[in-house]
């Protein structure tokens, strides 16, 4: 990486990631792409919602009680019909499939990556 991309730790922190557990998943029905709806408690900042493509490695009722990592602080967006709060984070496998970035521990909603 070079100087010009580097990331101080400034701006590492004003992205706000946080633990939450999925308390909620069901198929988004106006989705071009097959997603879930997801409800995700977040502590103190409530029970948030969030759209994800999510769907190849994971059940809607597979996911509740999955203890996520969450951008919290981009601003809400609607996506396929739906107010998306919060984005619950992961990486592509080689098919590009979505795999969740979980805790493994029971993690404190609302705690805050550091």
């Amino acid at each position: 990486m070079s100087d010009s991309s580097s990331l101080s730790w400034e701006d590492f922190l004003k992205v706000e990631f946080r633990a939450g557990t999925i308390v909620h998943a069901e198929p988004n029905a106006q989705a071009r792409k097959p997603a879930y709806v997801l409800k995700v408690d977040l502590g103190e900042l409530g029970v948030k919602t969030s759209s994800a493509q999510i769907t190849d490695h994971y059940l809607a009722a597979e996911l509740i009680g999955k203890r996520v990592l969450c951008v919290c602080n981009f601003p809400p967006k609607r996506v396929a019909g739906v107010r998306s709060e919060v984005l619950v984070t992961g990486v592509h496998d080689e098919a590009g499939g979505v795999m969740l970035a979980e805790f493994p521990l029971a993690a404190p909603n609302g705690g805050r990556l550091m």
